[in-house]
């Protein structure tokens, strides 16, 4: 007990700091007792020895964030690669099955170096990338030119009367025959032969029912003497969609459709159109 007041009032003893600036200013002396000395001492020690072990953590941290930031993006490159070639083989996979296309993909051969070579790799793969865009982007235009060309019959029946000059069966003049008349009994299906908007669905003297439907790719058909037009202005519609039941509308000599093909706004020969497109 004699020995912890020994210590406890050796350890209140006071001392004097005393700071001397280098200047006219007077001295600035500071009265502490050794017990807040020493443990400021400890504390600065411990405080010393945080900072140190933060900034080792830190350095290391950012060291491991770096290794791991290059590994992850060497993962994401090989995933890229990987997903480029897996898209790349259904593409071709996808392609080579279009039987009715007689044309054969030709592929340069990689030599097996032994070991995978990641630059190599991607510069292949980059390439391959850009073969298969340019395959896409060719089967896009002939998607799209396939879509928006007539193809097939827009109805069941037999032709009447061709396309070009003809003796008008009503003025008995000759004149210009600017579609195909095919002969069908009333109410027969009327369908749209390509994906395209009806741009006109009325009635017009002559034509009586008539749709217009625009295609793209500078397509227009026209199917006249409806019955009933089942489509509206505005409305899309699919190639084999039901637009208008025949009919002996506007100005006839009996049931038929009239059916016109319009490529840049003149009028072509229907007839080439009617087989199906392989």
């Amino acid at each position: 007990m004699e020995i912890l007041k020994k210590f406890l009032k050796k350890s209140l003893t006071s001392v004097t700091i005393m700071v001397v600036p280098h200047s006219k200013v007077r001295p600035v002396k500071i009265k502490v007792s050794i017990l807040c000395l020493v443990c400021s001492f400890l504390l600065c020690i411990i405080g010393a020895g945080y900072v140190a072990s933060v900034g080792i953590s830190t350095i290391e941290y950012y060291g491991m964030k770096r290794k791991v930031a290059f590994l992850s993006s060497q993962f994401r490159d090989l995933k890229v690669v990987m997903s480029s070639l897996h898209k790349a083989d259904e593409e071709f996979s996808r392609l080579l099955s279009f039987k009715s296309k007689k044309k054969i993909l030709e592929n340069a051969e990689v030599s097996n170096a032994g070991a995978l070579n990641i630059d190599l790799l991607k510069t292949q793969v980059a390439e391959t990338i850009q073969s298969v865009s340019e395959i896409r982007k060719y089967i896009e235009e002939e998607k799209t030119l396939y879509r928006a060309m007539p193809s097939g019959w827009p109805i069941k029946g037999q032709i009447s009367s061709g396309f070009g000059a003809r003796e008008h069966p009503i003025s008995g003049n000759t004149a210009q025959h600017t579609g195909i008349d095919i002969r069908a009994p009333v109410g027969t299906p009327v369908k749209a032969t390509a994906d395209g908007i009806v741009s006109f669905s009325s009635w017009h003297n002559d034509s009586g029912h008539i749709i217009v439907l625009e295609h793209g790719r500078g397509f227009t058909t026209a199917y006249a003497h409806n019955k009933a037009n089942y489509v509206k202005v505005g409305q899309r519609v699919k190639r084999g969609e039901m637009i208008a039941v025949s009919g002996s509308t506007g100005t006839t000599t009996g049931p038929h459709l009239h059916y016109e093909v319009w490529k840049n706004g003149g009028h072509v020969n229907p007839a080439p159109f009617l087989k199906e497109a392989s």
